[in-house]
């Protein structure tokens, strides 16, 4: 690149970052994806994902640039509460000094319309100690470039800077409580008690299910659901984990668990109702099925299903083992 080239980049670059700078109806906020309670622990075991959101609220279109890479467009500033910010991880230290060709495209974002994307704040700073945080997201809209910052910095020009978030406290709890069967203990993200499976009627614990989904309470959701068995209503799946170790059953249970809250599989299940009703109830001693009617709000237009969910009497609680679903159209 000619000198030429390199300072109409720069000056590119400082005309984007000058008119977000000045532009207060350019937005950035960010919100908990899936909000729940986060322990110490590795990121692939429980990651913490938040959506950011740019939004233009001005009369003029809002262009900028979206690495592939989201390192190279997003930061997380993580402070503890006494103003202590966090160091970045390895992994993002080591991958922005590495010399490498980052790949972007650009955004437009039109009046009145919003981008969002969903990152997971553990990629980016080390949350290895419990305790209570203050999150602030940093969008980069000519990218990270550290030797553009560095220029700039040695000019009389203003320097490179981001559009930055709202903020968020996340706390941190200390390494989950493990069960006896090697999964994590459910908490209740409201009271921060141990969840406790109760003797509910088979309609009770369907309606406390889909209300629990309703709420994006993904603990409560889960605590009367089998997921063992929900694994296993796949046939490749199913011969996957019988050819498995326990360790391994373990595993292929905690990941599909992660699938069901990420709707990579099965989600007509994890479909959030704005409303439902039972509409019929038959058990026995030990097994029986419950059949709901469930309303969907998709787009414009509100979408009817019918599901009946099989359940199971195991160690004296009702528990979902699968389910059926029928579109019955839209209203």
């Amino acid at each position: 690149m000619t000198k030429k080239h390199a300072l109409a980049a720069l000056l590119f670059a400082l005309a984007i970052m000058a008119f977000a700078q000045t532009n207060p109806q350019i937005d950035v906020s960010i919100r908990f994806y899936d909000k729940k309670i986060y322990y110490v622990q590795s990121a692939s075991n429980d990651p913490v994902y938040v959506q950011i959101t740019v939004a233009n609220k001005s009369p003029a279109p809002f262009y900028f640039k979206l690495a592939d890479d989201r390192a190279f467009s997003i930061d997380f500033d993580v402070k503890t509460v006494a103003n202590r910010p966090l160091p970045q991880t390895d992994y993002l230290i080591r991958k922005r000094a590495t010399v490498q060709q980052v790949f972007f495209r650009y955004v437009s974002i039109e009046p009145g319309e919003s981008f969002s994307f969903v990152e997971d704040i553990r990629d980016y700073a080390a949350l290895s100690e419990a305790g209570a945080f203050v999150v602030q997201a940093k969008l980069y809209t000519d990218l990270y470039k550290p030797q553009l910052i560095s220029a700039v910095q040695q000019t009389a020009a203003a320097p490179l800077s981001s559009l930055a978030s709202n903020r968020l406290t996340l706390n941190i709890r200390p390494p989950s409580i493990i069960g006896s069967d090697g999964l994590p203990v459910a908490m209740d993200v409201e009271t921060n008690a141990i969840l406790v499976r109760e003797d509910l009627a088979p309609d009770a614990m369907i309606a406390y299910m889909l209300t629990a989904r309703q709420k994006s309470q993904w603990e409560k959701f889960f605590l009367y659901m089998d997921v063992e068995a929900m694994v296993k209503r796949d046939e490749t799946r199913k011969r996957q984990w019988l050819a498995e170790s326990e360790e391994g059953r373990l595993r292929l249970t905690s990941r599909y668990r992660e699938e069901l809250q990420s709707n990579v599989v099965d989600n007509d299940i994890v479909m959030i109702p704005m409303r439902f009703e039972i509409v019929r109830t038959n058990y026995g001693k030990d097994e029986g099925a419950v059949t709901v009617m469930e309303w969907f709000q998709i787009g414009n237009y509100i979408e009817k299903k019918q599901y009946v969910y099989t359940i199971q009497r195991k160690e004296d609680v009702w528990m979902v083992v699968n389910y059926t679903v029928q579109n019955m159209g839209t209203e």
